[in-house]
C-alpha cells in the first residue's frame, strides 16, 4: 500500500461526489491525525482539500490544526479512520478503491472521531466533549492561550483569562440581554483529574494582582493615615467631644479568598461595591468554606451571577449593611470528586450558573525544560500591569461601555441557541435546558470582553502603544459615543458613555464555543444525582441523541442507532415522529437538524 496515493485516490473520489466528510471541529481534529500519522508533511494539501467542503472550512485555523497532528501525533489512527468516515458520509468508491478500503480498516478498532483524536484521556473518549476549535481571537488573548502546551490548556487559558479580565471591568462594561443589564461576571469551573495540567490557571490569577495590589496599596496608605489621625484625636483628652473621630477606612481587595465565611464574603464584596475575584485551584477549599457553621453562601454565589443586591444584619450593634448590585467572577479548577461537595445536584442553582470545562487527563510524558527559561508567572504580572494600565484609562475617561449587537447577529444569536435548547430538552429535560439558558447569559458577556479586546487591541501587547496624554478611548475604531448624549457634548469631548460593536469575526468566534460548552455541562451532569423522579440510566434513544451532534444524516443515525442496540426500523419511526412534533426539521437532502424555533418578542423602544 502507498498510504499517500491511496490518500490522493480517495480525496478524488470525496471531491467529485461533494461528500461532506468533517462537518464539525470534532471530525476536523481526528482526520488531521489520521493524514499526519501515515503521510506527514506530505498529506496536508489533502487534508485540506478535505475540509474545504465543509462550511466550516477556515484555511489557517486547518493548518495549525494539522501543525498540531504533526507534532502530537501518537500513531494510534491512520488512514482507515479516513475511509471509514468516507463511507459514513456517503462516499461511493469504484472496486479498486473499495478494496484500498478494506485494506485499511481491517482490523481497525479505533474508528470513531472521538477515539481517533485523542490519546490523553483515562475515560472513553467517546465520551468525552470536544475542544474549542481554532479562532482569530484578539493578538493579547492569542498571546495568553499560546502558554498553554495542549489544546485543553489553551481552552482552559481562554476561559480564565475572559473570567479574570471581565472581573477587572466588572460594572464598567455591560450587555442588555433578556430587559437586564448583563456585566462580564463569569464563574467558571475547570474539572480535571490530577496532575492534568489545569495548574496553568495560576498564571490567569496573575492578570488580576496588579488590580488587587492597587487597593491593597491604597488601603495601607490610608490605614496609615487613619493611625496618625486617632493617635492625635485621642491625645485631645477633654477636646475630643468638639472633634469627630476618625473613621477607620474600608479594607476593599479585589482578590476575595475562598476559604471564607457568609459574612466575611458578604463583607468583602459590599466593602468594594459589590467587585470582586474569587480564583481558587482546588474547588473543596470553596465548598468546604460554605459547608462549614458559618458558611452557608452558596446563595451568595447564586444571587451575585445575577447582580442581585446583596445585605446582612448584626444583631450585636444594630449594623445593617448592603450594596445595591453584585458583581463577583469566580475562577475554580477541581477533580471530579470536588464537583458534588461544592454542587450537590443538577437542580442546585450553581450548576446552570457554571461555566464549565473538562479536561481529560495526561497519559505521555511531557517534558518540562524549556530552552526560553521564561517565568510564567512573571510575565502575566506584566500583562496584568499593561492590561490595568488601559482599564485605568478608560475608567478615567468615560463612566461605561455597552455592547450592542447588530439585528442580524441577534437573530443568528437566538437561532444557534434555539437548537442547542430543542436538543437539551430532548436528551436531559429541565436541567439542561436551564444551562443553556444561562450560556446563552454567559455568552453575552464573553462577547462585551472580547468586542472590548479587539477595540483596545492596539494598546496591549504584542502591538502596545500605551496611552498618553493626546490618547482618547473615543478616537477608538468599534467604539462611539452612545446615542443618547447630546452632539454637543460630543463636540466638547463630554461623553461618559461609549457604545462597543463586535465584528462578525469575533462574534462567530464567541458563538463557535456555545456547542462544546454545552456538551461539556452535559458530561458533568454525570458526575451530579437527580433528586427528579426520572431513571438515572440513559434510554438507547437518550444515549442515541446525546451521541448525534445537532446537524446529522441518516446514516450517522443508523452508525449510532446500532451501538445502542436499536433496530432501523425503530430509529425510523422515531425520527418521523420527532419530525412530525417540530423537534426535528429535515431538508431536502435528507438531514436532519434539531430545530431552531424562536418565538418572537416586541421590542420595547428604550425611552
Amino acid at each position: 500500500m502507498n498510504p499517500l496515493s491511496d490518500l490522493e485516490r480517495l480525496v478524488a473520489a470525496i471531491e467529485k461526489q461533494g461528500a461532506n466528510i468533517a462537518p464539525t471541529y470534532q471530525a476536523y481534529m481526528p482526520i488531521a491525525f489520521a493524514i499526519a500519522n501515515d503521510c506527514g508533511e506530505a498529506g496536508r494539501p489533502f487534508f485540506h482539500r478535505i475540509c474545504r467542503l465543509s462550511e466550516k472550512y477556515v484555511s489557517d485555523e486547518a493548518d495549525k490544526l494539522f501543525d498540531h497532528a504533526l507534532k502530537e501525533g501518537n500513531g494510534r489512527n491512520g488512514l482507515g479512520s479516513v475511509f471509514h468516515w468516507a463511507e459514513i458520509a456517503g462516499v461511493k468508491p469504484d472496486k479498486q478503491l473499495a478494496e484500498t478500503a478494506r485494506a485499511y480498516t481491517a482490523g481497525c478498532d479505533s474508528l470513531t472521531p472521538e477515539r481517533a483524536h485523542d490519546a490523553h484521556t483515562i475515560e472513553s473518549p467517546e465520551t468525552l466533549p470536544a475542544c474549542f476549535p481554532e479562532r482569530p481571537w484578539p493578538a493579547f488573548l492569542r498571546r495568553l492561550l499560546d502558554c498553554g502546551n495542549s489544546p485543553a490548556q489553551r481552552d482552559i487559558l481562554l476561559l480564565g483569562a475572559v473570567t479574570v479580565l471581565g472581573a477587572t471591568l466588572n460594572k464598567r462594561l455591560r450587555i442588555l440581554y433578556g430587559r437586564k443589564f448583563q456585566y462580564p461576571c463569569l464563574q467558571t469551573f475547570i474539572v480535571a483529574p490530577p496532575a492534568s495540567g489545569k495548574g496553568a490557571l495560576t498564571w490567569v490569577r496573575r492578570l488580576a494582582e496588579p488590580f488587587h495590589d492597587a487597593l491593597m496599596a491604597d488601603y495601607r496608605e490610608k490605614y496609615d493615615r487613619f493611625r496618625t489621625e486617632k493617635a492625635e484625636w485621642d491625645a485631645l483628652g477633654k477636646q475630643r467631644s468638639k472633634v469627630p473621630e476618625p473613621k477607620q477606612p474600608p479594607l476593599r481587595m479585589f482578590l476575595i479568598a475562598g476559604n471564607n465565611s457568609g459574612t466575611g464574603i458578604l463583607e468583602n464584596l459590599i466593602e468594594a461595591e459589590g467587585i470582586g475575584l474569587i480564583c481558587e485551584t482546588e474547588a473543596d477549599t470553596v465548598s468546604a468554606a460554605i459547608d462549614t457553621e458559618h458558611g452557608h453562601w452558596s446563595d451568595t454565589l447564586r444571587k451575585c451571577h445575577d447582580h442581585e443586591r446583596l445585605s446582612f444584619n448584626r444583631r450585636t450593634n444594630k449594623e445593617y449593611r448592603e450594596c445595591a448590585a453584585a458583581y463577583l467572577s469566580v475562577l475554580l479548577s477541581g477533580t471530579p470528586a470536588q464537583v458534588k461537595p461544592l454542587i450537590p445536584s443538577a437542580e442546585n442553582g450553581l450548576f446552570s450558573r457554571q461555566l464549565f470545562y473538562f479536561m481529560p487527563s495526561i497519559n505521555e510524558w511531557t517534558s518540562q525544560f524549556h530552552a526560553d527559561e521564561v517565568d510564567y508567572d512573571q510575565r502575566f504580572i506584566e500583562w496584568g500591569r499593561q492590561w490595568k494600565q488601559v482599564v485605568d484609562r478608560i475608567a478615567k475617561e468615560v463612566n461605561l461601555i455597552q455592547l450592542r449587537l447588530s439585528e442580524e447577529q441577534e437573530q443568528r444569536f437566538d437561532r444557534h441557541f434555539a437548537q442547542i435548547f430543542s436538543h437539551a430538552g430532548c436528551l436531559s429535560g429541565g436541567s439542561m435546558r436551564s444551562t443553556v439558558v444561562r450560556i446563552a447569559i454567559n455568552a453575552c458577556r464573553i462577547l462585551s470582553v472580547v468586542a472590548l479586546l479587539r477595540a483596545v487591541e492596539r494598546l496591549l501587547p504584542p502591538q502596545q502603544t500605551l496611552p498618553n496624554a493626546q490618547f482618547s478611548i473615543l478616537k477608538i475604531p468599534g467604539l462611539s459615543p452612545s446615542e443618547e448624549i447630546p452632539e454637543e457634548n460630543v463636540r466638547d469631548g463630554i461623553v461618559p458613555k461609549l457604545d462597543l460593536r463586535v465584528t462578525d469575526e469575533d462574534f462567530e468566534s464567541v458563538m463557535s464555543l456555545v456547542e462544546p460548552l454545552y456538551r461539556h455541562s452535559c458530561h458533568i451532569l454525570g458526575y451530579l444525582p437527580s433528586v427528579e423522579l426520572v431513571p438515572q440510566q440513559a434510554t438507547p434513544l437518550e444515549s442515541l441523541f446525546k451521541a448525534l451532534p445537532l446537524e446529522f444524516c441518516r446514516k450517522q443515525a443508523a452508525q449510532e442507532a446500532e451501538k445502542n442496540g436499536i433496530s432501523p426500523n425503530t430509529l425510523d419511526s422515531c425520527l418521523r415522529r420527532m419530525v412530525e412534533k417540530g423537534t426535528l426539521v429535515r431538508n431536502g437532502r435528507g438531514e436532519y437538524a434539531f430545530a431552531s424555533r424562536v418565538r418572537t418578542c416586541v421590542r420595547e423602544k428604550e425611552v
